[in-house]
């Protein structure tokens, strides 16, 4: 007599949750000296921030056709883009902003009510459990 078998269980449907980090899309800090900052780590790193940021380019890993950056800058330590108390923000790049926000107030994330709509993006920023401000950006896709 066989042993009995175990049942074979049907392939799991990949149900796709919409409101997820693709990648980062920024580091941001802050420095009182954003010019020697820049050039240390241009020096150092081959970081070329020339004040508009360094532009960090990748790929989707399972969609390599899908092109991203990553910005790395250095802002005045006086500007108030984000919190006089956060040194550094972190933009995180999401394939549907609305659907992680809605998700994010369910499950009681302090949202900041402002939003940015740009040409090249939809912005929202939240709060972690520290209180160090987040950014959110959704890509515009390019009309066919």
């Amino acid at each position: 007599m066989q042993p009995p078998q175990p049942e074979k269980s049907k392939p799991s449907v990949k149900t796709e949750q919409r409101g997820r980090i693709l990648g980062i899309g920024g580091v941001f800090f802050k420095s009182a000296n954003g010019g020697q900052m820049r050039e240390w780590y241009s020096k150092h790193l081959g970081l070329a921030d020339k004040g508009q940021g360094a532009m960090l380019p990748w790929r989707e890993h399972d969609d390599p056709q899908k092109e991203h950056v990553t910005v790395w800058t250095i802002f005045p330590a006086s500007d108030d883009y984000f919190p006089a108390t956060q040194s550094f923000m972190i933009n995180y790049i999401v394939d549907d902003l609305d659907a992680l926000l809605d998700r994010l107030k369910q499950e009681g994330v302090k949202i900041d009510a402002k939003r940015m709509n740009e040409s090249y993006g939809r912005f929202a920023w939240i709060y972690d459990a520290d209180g160090n401000k987040i950014e959110l950006w959704q890509q515009i896709s390019p009309k066919p």
